[in-house]
C-alpha cells in the first residue's frame, strides 16, 4: 500500500463505468477513500461490486449527474478529481449527438469550475476521437486536430472532447489548476459491453454464441488495444506528478492490429465456428458516417512520465 495515497480522498465521476470502476479499485488498493458520482446512464451498480468488497466504507456512490451533485460537496475536501463521466460509444453518439455534446461540455465545465475554486488537481479523460480525420500515424499529442463537416454527427463527440480539453487548459492557465489530460485509445477488459459499439466485446459475444462476427467496413482499419487495468494504473501516476500538470498524454497500447485480424484472433482463441461478415458502415451508422483507417498512438510521452 502506498503511503502517499493512504487516507487521501478522491472524487471519480463516471466511476460506475467500465474504466471508472477499475480506477476506483486502483485508488482503493492504494489506501484511498473514493466518492463516485455516476448517473448510471451507461454505468452499472455491478461494476462496483469488487470495489465495494475491497473498500467497504471507503467508497460511496452518489447516483447523480456531475452538475447536480457538486452542491453536495461544498463542505467536503478532495485530494484529487478524476473526471471520466461522459457520453460514450460511437453508436450512442450517432443516435443522439445533442446529448453527447451537451453532456460532455456542460458537465465538464461544471467540474472544472469546482476544481478551480477548490484548487483540487483534476485528471480529465479525453479520447483519441479528438484527432478526428488526422492522417498522421502514430498520433502525437501536439498534432493538429482535424474534423469533418458540421453535418456529420459522428464528429460531435470528438469536437466536444476537444472543447473540454481547451476548457481544462484554460483553467490551468488562468487559475493555476493542476490538470492532466489523458486521451484514451481503444481500452478493453472485464466489464466492457458491446452495447454502445465497442468492438471487442461485440466480437467475443458473437463468437461465444456461434453467430457471425460483424465487421464494419473492409476490416482493414488499424487499431491498438490496451488492458483497462493498465489504463487505470497509469492515471494516478500522471496526476500525482507535478511535471505532468498542464500536459496532454496519449493513453493506450501501441501494438497495431486490423479489425479483420482481431475478429480472426477472437475466433481462434474462443474456438468458435463463427464466420466473419462484412457490414457497410452505412447500414449501421447511416450514410454520412466516416471512420479513420488508422488510429495508433505515440505513447513516448506516457512512457517518459
Amino acid at each position: 500500500m502506498s503511503a502517499t495515497q493512504t487516507g487521501r480522498r478522491f472524487l471519480v465521476t463516471g466511476g460506475a463505468g467500465f474504466i471508472g470502476s477499475h480506477l476506483c479499485e486502483t485508488l482503493l488498493a492504494s489506501g484511498g477513500h473514493v466518492t463516485v458520482v455516476d448517473d448510471l446512464s451507461t454505468g452499472r451498480h455491478s461494476n462496483l461490486h469488487a470495489a465495494h468488497a475491497m473498500g467497504g466504507s471507503r467508497i460511496e456512490l452518489i447516483e447523480s449527474t456531475v452538475s447536480a451533485a457538486l452542491p453536495l460537496f461544498a463542505a467536503r475536501h478532495f485530494d484529487a478529481i478524476y473526471h471520466l463521466a461522459a457520453a460514450v460509444g460511437v453508436r450512442l453518439v450517432v443516435e443522439d449527438p445533442a446529448r453527447a455534446a451537451e453532456t460532455n461540455i456542460f458537465e465538464t465545465a461544471a467540474i472544472l469550475s469546482f476544481a478551480s475554486c477548490t484548487r483540487t488537481p483534476l485528471l480529465f479523460a479525453s479520447s483519441s476521437e479528438v484527432y478526428g480525420k488526422g492522417v498522421r500515424s502514430p498520433f502525437q499529442e501536439d498534432d493538429d486536430l482535424v474534423f469533418g463537416g458540421p453535418t456529420v454527427s459522428r464528429w460531435s463527440y470528438g469536437l466536444s472532447k476537444a472543447i473540454d480539453e481547451q476548457l481544462a487548459l484554460a483553467h490551468a492557465q488562468r487559475d493555476g489548476l493542476p490538470v492532466v489530460i489523458a486521451r484514451f485509445f481503444n481500452t478493453v477488459g472485464p466489464r466492457q459491453r458491446g452495447r454502445y459499439g465497442m468492438v471487442l466485446p461485440r466480437f467475443v459475444a458473437a463468437a461465444v454464441a456461434g453467430q457471425p462476427i460483424q465487421v464494419h467496413g473492409t476490416g482493414q482499419q488499424v487499431r491498438c488495444f490496451c488492458d483497462v487495468r493498465d489504463v487505470a494504473a497509469a492515471l494516478p501516476k500522471l496526476l500525482n506528478r507535478a511535471e505532468c500538470h498542464g500536459r496532454v498524454f496519449n493513453v493506450g497500447g501501441d501494438g497495431p492490429i486490423t479489425v479483420e485480424d482481431l475478429a480472426k484472433l477472437v475466433i481462434r482463441v474462443t474456438g468458435s465456428a463463427s464466420t466473419i461478415e462484412h457490414i457497410p458502415y452505412s447500414e449501421v451508422f447511416g450514410a454520412a458516417f466516416e471512420d479513420l483507417a488508422i488510429r495508433v498512438p505515440d505513447i513516448t510521452r506516457l512512457r517518459a512520465a
